[in-house]
């Protein structure tokens, strides 16, 4: 197990190597100079070459390049141009808000996916089953940032009963301690802005979430099929076992491994769904903050949630092999 890991995690070096470098020369062969869209366009050319020497933009890619990989070995995603902070504390400052968007997603595509999908594929052909198809067709279908805007105007604009926008209402939310603000509401126990940021998070958590819910609630029900006509399903069913034990201990386990795998890449889904989503209900999240240094040329922010978010995903992945042996003891990581 330990050397599977140590494999996996040196076979993510190059990963985050390519994708840092993709993102690199992307960015700096977009037109436009950085330094003018920070500075202004009236700025002389004294102050800007000044500027680019600050920030290294004087220097040649691979220079520049070459020093953000080795800022990165060292934990330092190095310096804002537009903040003049630490890229890390852009990061740590944004970071709660995405995850909790994106935590709330994949609980709401989680609990209405997967008991729909083993209803439907226990029933082939029925009408639950006709039900779970279309959502799943739905859900696939919508893109998040079109359903975000519906969900705005019906359940916002129509109805009333939801915000559209922000984190909270200002003034109900205590002092910030973790970042979190439903946690932080939690620790302080003030329940109504525990309410409060939950019905601010309920709209992009579910914009985000149905996307997620299509795709795994349509793996979910096939797996179930292709798992019902196993051989020791057939024989649990023959020596008289209810149907529900067979369901739980010899159906439904067995065919988890595919919705485990579709479960990690849900948390790629939702970071990069979340750059859309957090725009439109002005969440401050590392989506929103990608496309706002993304307008400024703020490269080391830029190039560092990128790496951050790789990161996650590849962190998130490695449960996910690691979860595997423990459902399916055939499995051995070693």
């Amino acid at each position: 197990m330990i050397s599977y890991l140590f494999r996996r995690l040196a076979g993510t070096i190059p990963v985050l190597v390519l994708i840092s470098m993709l993102v690199f020369l992307l960015i700096h062969a977009a037109p436009g100079d950085p330094t003018l869209l920070l500075l202004g366009e009236e700025t002389n050319a004294a102050e800007v070459a000044k500027a680019k020497a600050r920030w290294g933009l004087d220097q040649p890619l691979y220079v520049q390049y070459w020093k953000f990989l080795q800022s990165v070995a060292a934990g330092d995603f190095g310096k804002s141009f537009k903040y003049a902070e630490p890229v890390t504390s852009v990061i740590r400052s944004r970071m709660p808000a995405t995850i909790e968007l994106a935590f709330f997603a994949i609980v709401i595509a989680t609990l209405l996916a997967i008991p729909l999908g083993v209803w439907a594929g226990a029933r082939p052909n029925s009408w639950i089953d006709n039900l779970g198809t279309t959502c799943g067709l739905f859900g696939i279908s919508m893109p998040s940032f079109w359903l975000a805007i519906m969900l705005i105007l019906l359940l916002a604009g129509v109805l009333n009963i939801l915000p559209t926008s922000g984190r909270s209402t200002y003034g109900i939310a205590g002092p910030e301690q973790t970042g979190f603000y439903i946690l932080d509401s939690v620790m302080q126990k003030n329940w109504k802005a525990v309410w409060d940021a939950l019905t601010h998070l309920f709209l992009p958590a579910l914009a985000l979430g149905v996307n997620m819910l299509g795709i795994l609630m349509r793996v979910t029900r096939s797996s179930i099929l292709e798992v019902m006509n196993e051989d020791y399903v057939r024989t649990a069913r023959a020596k008289g076992a209810p149907e529900g034990q067979v369901m739980r201990s010899h159906i439904l386990r067995n065919s988890l491994l595919p919705v485990i795998t579709i479960l990690g890449m849900d948390i790629g889904l939702a970071l990069g769904g979340a750059i859309f989503t957090e725009s439109i209900y002005s969440l401050p999240g590392l989506g929103r903050q990608i496309l706002v240094s993304y307008e400024n040329f703020d490269l080391p922010v830029i190039l560092g949630i990128t790496v951050f978010a790789t990161i996650c995903i590849i962190i998130f992945n490695l449960v996910v092999d690691i979860v595997y042996a423990w459902f399916d003891p055939r499995i051995r990581l070693s």
